[in-house]
């Protein structure tokens, strides 16, 4: 997985980017995608995801 980050300002065109929980009944998990672009997503546990607070 890459590290590098690109900004927002940076990209060309329109996207759409959507975030759904995953209720498996392994593992929770917190799912972003970018709709627009197939492959680009990406999916971790939820334990492990940031909350709205924490992100304040």
């Amino acid at each position: 997985m890459s590290t590098k980050a690109t900004p927002a300002s940076a990209v060309d065109g329109e996207h759409e980017v959507m975030a759904s929980i995953d209720d498996a009944p392994d593992e929770q998990r917190v799912i972003i995608a970018d709709v627009t672009m197939e492959g680009a997503w990406l999916s971790m546990p939820l334990r492990d995801a940031a909350s709205l607070p924490d992100w304040r």
